[in-house]
């Protein structure tokens, strides 16, 4: 399940606390670090889109994110990005909520194309979004990230 996510969640977050009732999966969802730059990054986006991020919640635990990670694109794309907390990984929760992320995707009348990016040797990731009807649309290179592979889905 998805749950919008709001500033208050973030510090929650990054506060090595769960937000609103939830529990934190064992040993969190991200480093305090990548979780301050993930909400900044949400509002930012936030001035011109929202929804933009929320917490993955399986049985009532926080067990990961996931967020637009750009502006939205004129003409209706987006970019997702999402993570699961590594004590949670392997059980089928990434590929569940991309899933819910596209269905959120094409409910919004704002959103025409999902794309993503992954790491060129994170096959797990490229595996969710494959299952996902992501079809793979090109490679590029990036200065922190290396070599990525570009995914892209219509809605």
């Amino acid at each position: 399940m998805l749950i919008e996510a709001t500033d208050a969640h973030f510090a929650a977050l990054i506060a090595g606390r769960a937000p609103d009732g939830l529990t934190l999966a064992e040993g969190g969802v991200e480093a305090s670090e990548v979780l301050a730059m993930l909400r900044g990054l949400s509002a930012e986006v936030g001035e011109s889109f929202e929804p933009n991020a929320w917490l993955i919640v399986e049985d009532g635990e926080v067990v990961g994110l996931c967020s637009l990670v750009r502006l939205p694109y004129v003409g209706g794309a987006v970019m997702i990005g999402y993570g699961v907390a590594a004590s949670r990984r392997r059980r089928g929760i990434a590929g569940r909520a991309v899933a819910d992320l596209l269905d959120w995707a094409r409910g919004d009348y704002r959103v025409s194309e999902v794309s993503a990016e992954t790491s060129i040797h994170n096959a797990p990731s490229q595996r969710v979004l494959e299952a996902n009807g992501f079809a793979r649309s090109g490679e590029r290179e990036d200065e922190d990230d290396g070599p990525l592979f570009c995914w892209r889905a219509s809605v």
